[in-house]
């Protein structure tokens, strides 16, 4: 995979509530290609990666809500893929709501954007170049 100084690849697990937390295995495993890992309780979560990117679901309660639910999101999530344009291809030809054609970005990234029917928000990325952060106007902290 290309290196892009701009957008480093790291390790984070985020945590994501769902209404109906088998519904979104099977709509994450079919339009994005995650597989599950494993479920716990009665519904109630499950763990599940799409090669390195790991998440885990896990069910609404007080407190623990949707973005569909909030009407708003509040976070966005980068998956870096292999192939970006046939993700791009397999989660449009199964429906999903593209909210960010594909396109390189001026950080060097080939992306697009979908909400899930939560109302998460993810990019699915791939480095398509290496670009220095200064070169496309970011100031590198303590510089």
């Amino acid at each position: 995979m290309q290196n892009n100084r701009s957008v480093p690849v790291s390790t984070i697990l985020p945590h994501l509530a769902y209404r109906d937390v088998p519904a979104a295995i099977d709509w994450l495993t079919k339009v994005f290609a995650f597989t599950e890992h494993y479920r716990y309780g009665d519904s109630d979560g499950a763990q599940m990666h799409l090669g390195d990117a790991w998440i885990m679901l896990s069910k609404v309660r007080p407190g623990r809500n949707s973005p569909a639910q909030l009407g708003a999101w509040s976070q966005s999530l980068t998956v870096f893929v292999e192939d970006v344009d046939a993700h791009y291809a397999r989660s449009k030809s199964l429906g999903a709501n593209i909210v960010e054609e594909l396109h390189e970005t001026i950080y060097g990234e080939r992306q697009y954007g979908v909400d899930d029917p939560e109302g998460h928000h993810w990019l699915f990325s791939l480095h398509a170049r290496d670009v220095n952060p200064e070169d496309w106007g970011a100031r590198i902290a303590g510089r």
